[in-house]
Formats: structure tokens, C-alpha cells, sequence
């Protein structure tokens, strides 16, 4: 931590194994899916079944899967993350800006510590999830909150309908379609989340629509031409719908054939929008005689550093 000042921004996001192997993915599950805001299943019950049959199935599955999307510099979410985090410190260049991980790392309670005992007196938490849910933002308010008594903290909850994000994606998706061709349909992939964590009063659902519903109306969409769904489904209980994975179907059975798909939800791209949605999706709907395009997270583009950096600034009451 090379930089002296007493203001510190923490990018944090969820997390990734270190490796694309079964050991390390297991070891990255085995943290997120033991945390009681992902899973709210007593834990008597839900770590027989964790440790006896879903990580010994889901670890070589997902290593492999990693495996598809890893980079040189390592996994994509931790390479983008960084990469955003240095594109705020350019921004910020008297805050000391780190990135983090709820689970992994760099992990958010190892940085906590050692900022709180280098001396840092302000800090500015900025989970990168732009839609607030109690399964991702208030867990990583739950470890800062046990890390940083005595410290002046200020938690950035959401931010899924600021200007400067809402323009940063709207912009990303125009400069893209400009450039590619814009398919018939826009389908905006937020990640999934189930339904009774809905029906308990989190707002997450609302969140999204809000932020589909600015983005579409700074593209000039009309209704028809843009639409909402929910990825990465977990289990067998009920999650939010539509899924994506329905939303396509349905639009290739009402014969559109054209789809652009982005994940407003990501800040940057990782396991779940490259594997999943820009690599099994599209494949899927090329099954159905049609051509799916993903367009890529905002990651490290100037006007995502600019609106965060923005954000940050707010959240201190400060210009500078």
C-alpha cells in the first residue's frame, strides 16, 4: 500500500478461485456457499449436503468451465476488477484504491485489517453490484461493519440508477451496436436470485428493473424492443423469473432471430457472463436458428471508472 493518504476506496466484488481446478474451485464454493445470506439453510442441514455431495459434484463442473474463460493474468472477474480498481486510483489520486473480494482473493476481511491498522481514518466501501441484495451487498456490509469499528465508514448500497452509471451502459451497448449491428431485440441478463428472498422484501428485483428500464430509455428503446430476464439459476427451489434462458426461447419461437444480450448486474465480465451467457447461451440460441450477441461489462472503460469514481466522491461529500 504505497499510497500514504487516510481516505481509502475499497472496490470490492464477490469473488473467484484462484486456479481453474477442482481443488480450488471447491475451496472458493465451499466459502460462498457456507455464507448464510447466499444459503439461508440451517447450517445442520445444509453442510452434510454441501461437503457430501454438491462440491464433489459442482467442483470439477465449474473448474472446467473456469477453465473455458481464464486469462493469463488469471481469472477474469479478479484481472477486470483490478483493472478497474487502478482506473479509480488515476481517478482518485489521493485516496489509497484497493480491490477485494468477499470470498477469495484478495480478501475484503484480510484488507480491512490491514488498512484499519495502517491508520486509514476515512473509508469509502463500494460493492461492485449495482443492484442492492441482502445475498451480496449486505454480506459484504456484514464483514466491514465486524472490521472497521472506530473508522469513519461510508457504505455505497447501490447505485443501480445513477446517472453516471446509467450513461456509462447505455453508451457501452450504442458504441457496440454502432459498431457490430444491433440485433432486433435487446435483452437485458441480470443474475439470478430466489423467489423467496423476493417475497422477504429484498428489492433486488426492483433494482433491476430500474436500472433496465434508464438504460433502454437513454438508448431511445421502445418497449417492445428491449426486455428482462434472470441467469444463473442454483438448485431446484424457485428463483426469479424469467429465466434467460426462457426469455430466448421465447423470442426465438415469436421468430426473432436477431439478440443482443447484456448483464447490467456484472460490472465486469467473469465465469457467468463469458461462459455462461456469451458462450452457452449464444450457442443455445444458435440451436434455435438464431444469432445471439453479448455485449461485454463496462470492465475497466473510462466512463465506468468516471461514474464510480464519481460515486466515491459523493459518498465523502467531496469534488476532489
Amino acid at each position: 500500500m504505497a499510497n500514504d493518504s487516510d481516505t481509502a476506496l475499497l472496490a470490492v466484488n464477490l469473488g473467484t478461485p484462484d486456479a481453474p481446478t477442482a481443488p480450488a474451485v471447491r475451496r472458493y464454493l465451499a466459502e460462498f456457499l457456507g455464507d448464510p445470506r447466499v444459503v439461508a439453510i440451517p447450517p445442520l442441514l445444509w453442510k452434510p449436503l454441501l461437503y457430501g455431495l454438491i462440491l464433489p459434484l459442482r467442483g470439477p463442473r465449474s473448474a472446467a468451465n473456469y477453465a473455458k474463460v481464464w486469462m493469463d493474468e488469471g481469472s477474469p472477474l479478479l484481472v477486470h476488477t483490478r483493472r478497474l480498481a487502478a482506473a479509480l486510483q488515476e481517478r482518485l489520486p489521493d485516496w489509497r484504491v484497493l480491490p477485494a473480494m468477499r470470498y477469495g482473493n484478495p480478501a475484503l476481511r484480510s484488507i480491512l485489517r490491514e488498512l484499519r491498522a495502517s491508520g486509514v481514518r476515512r473509508l469509502v466501501v463500494l460493492p461492485l453490484y449495482p443492484q442492492y441484495s441482502t445475498t451480496t451487498t449486505a454480506s459484504v456490509a456484514d464483514v466491514v461493519a465486524e472490521e472497521t469499528q472506530g473508522m469513519d465508514v461510508t457504505l455505497i448500497e447501490d447505485y443501480s440508477s445513477d446517472p453516471g452509471w446509467v450513461a456509462a451502459v447505455a453508451g457501452s451497448i450504442a458504441r457496440y451496436r454502432s459498431q457490430h449491428g444491433a440485433g432486433k431485440h435487446l435483452l437485458f441478463s441480470f443474475h439470478g436470485l430466489p423467489q423467496r428472498v423476493a417475497d422477504a422484501g429484498d428489492p433486488y428485483p426492483r433494482r433491476c428493473l430500474d436500472s433496465a428500464t434508464a438504460v433502454a430509455a437513454a438508448l431511445g428503446l421502445a418497449p417492445e424492443q428491449w426486455s428482462l430476464a434472470y441467469q444463473s439459476r442454483f438448485g431446484r427451489e424457485r428463483w426469479l423469473e424469467p429465466s434467460t434462458l426462457d426469455a430466448l426461447d421465447r423470442l426465438a419461437a415469436s421468430g426473432v432471430r436477431e439478440v443482443d444480450v447484456a448483464c447490467p448486474g456484472f460490472a465486469v465480465d467473469c465465469l457467468e457472463t463469458l461462459e455462461e451467457v456469451a458462450l452457452g447461451l449464444a450457442e443455445h440460441f444458435e440451436s434455435k436458428g438464431g444469432r445471439m450477441a453479448y455485449i461485454p461489462c463496462l470492465n475497466d472503460a473510462p466512463a465506468h471508472a468516471d461514474a464510480l469514481a464519481g460515486l466515491a466522491r459523493c459518498a465523502v461529500g467531496s469534488d476532489g
